[in-house]
């Protein structure tokens, strides 16, 4: 007889205790998030007895925890958010764009999460908005959703957005639909520029304000010598973002980063065992053709980088802006459908790859392939 799968929930049941005395007690947040996720689907949280009107067989259903960062529990949230944005869907080309950030920010993300996404959040949009509405490149206002992700395939820390937006927008006057090429959205390079400036423009004016973001070795007024190169590192370093299209048309460019909406740090069908207190679990290792290889962590470390992407409470993951932004969503969409001539239930064109990447290549492992950075080396 096989042994039942791994869960993280077990992996916390083993060694909470370690991890309180080797690291410290969990947060309020880590808290809450562990208690849930050890008890999703036990009795702890109840459940409902469910009776066979044919044959009488009763079935006892435990409830889940509904906690968004329970692996067990986000794919009933994931298909009803999929189904709402599929209704939004215009009939024209998509394109999912991904707005990374150097590792030399790490230890500001780990000092202050919630500041630091929300301004790479904020970054990042006022980056495409400000580029598109730019005659020079596009003239256009524009509608996207950002997704945040903090991980990557080790676990470790690596902040990142996951942009969908439509291959064009509304002219000023909102009565002409502008369309971009179908299979060139921005330049690249000029986003990768402006979302640094914006970015650190910001963080200087934090460090000016003398905002508690900083940890002790980088705070510009007890070293400022340390802050000073570290901000020309983050100037001089690579400040990536990726663009192409969705493959095979929006539907299914949509159903594609619907993968990545309400995904957790790590899916359970990655762990493999726990042996001499070290959680094995399966990674892909972008440097050699994603491979997928295993990686054992010791028990106590695998707890730390799970928690350390555990969002700050209340926190909004996924956001929508311009066109798209909740409060006029519906009419701006209507104008939309209105200067495109179309009714809402058009389908949309189907979209075609630019390049030879297959439809289950990752963005990692593309962006690796095309610009020879590896997004895998932003660790914590």
């Amino acid at each position: 007889m096989s042994a039942a799968p791994l869960e993280v929930a077990e992996i916390f049941r083993r060694y909470s205790g370690a991890y309180e005395q080797q690291i410290g007690r969990f947060s309020a947040a880590e808290q809450r998030v562990v208690h849930d996720i050890t008890s999703c689907r036990t009795a702890d949280l109840g459940g409902h007895l469910y009776v066979c009107d044919q044959c009488g067989v009763i079935t006892e259903r435990f409830n889940s925890c509904r906690n968004r960062h329970c692996p067990k529990c986000q794919k009933l949230e994931r298909e009803r958010w999929l189904e709402k944005r599929q209704q939004e869907l215009l009939p024209v080309p998509y394109f999912h764009l991904v707005f990374t950030v150097p590792h030399q920010l790490n230890p500001l993300f780990l000092t202050d999460p919630k500041t630091l996404y929300n301004l790479l959040f904020r970054a990042s949009a006022d980056t495409l908005l400000t580029i598109a509405e730019d005659p020079k490149y596009l003239g256009a206002k524009i509608g996207f959703l950002a997704i945040l992700h903090s991980w990557g395939q080790r676990l470790d820390l690596h902040p990142h957005l996951h942009v969908i937006v439509p291959g064009g927008g509304l002219s000023s006057d909102r009565q002409q639909w502008i369309a971009s090429s179908r299979d060139f959205f921005l330049p690249v390079k000029v986003l990768s520029r402006v979302f640094r400036g914006k970015f650190l423009d910001e963080v200087k004016k934090m460090a000016r304000e003398s905002q508690p973001i900083f940890p002790s070795r980088l705070d510009p007024r007890d070293q400022p010598g340390a802050y000073q190169n570290w901000l020309d590192e983050l100037y001089a370093a690579p400040w990536v973002v990726y663009s192409k299209p969705p493959f095979g048309g929006a539907k299914r460019g949509l159903q594609y980063l619907a993968r990545y909406t309400h995904r957790v740090a790590i899916s359970e069908n990655r762990l493999l065992r726990i042996e001499n207190d070290r959680v094995v679990f399966e990674w892909k290792d972008y440097r050699d053709d994603s491979k997928v290889k295993p990686m054992s962590l010791d028990a106590v470390e695998f707890l730390r980088r799970f928690l350390m992407h555990v969002l700050p409470s209340g926190f909004h993951r996924i956001r929508y802006y311009g066109l798209f932004a909740n409060r006029h969503r519906a009419a701006n969409l209507e104008l939309c459908r209105q200067a495109l001539g179309v009714a809402e239930e058009s389908p949309e064109p189907e979209i075609v790859a630019n390049d030879e990447a297959s439809e289950t290549e990752t963005w990692e492992a593309r962006m690796l392939r095309l610009t020879g950075i590896d997004p895998m080396r932003c660790l914590a």
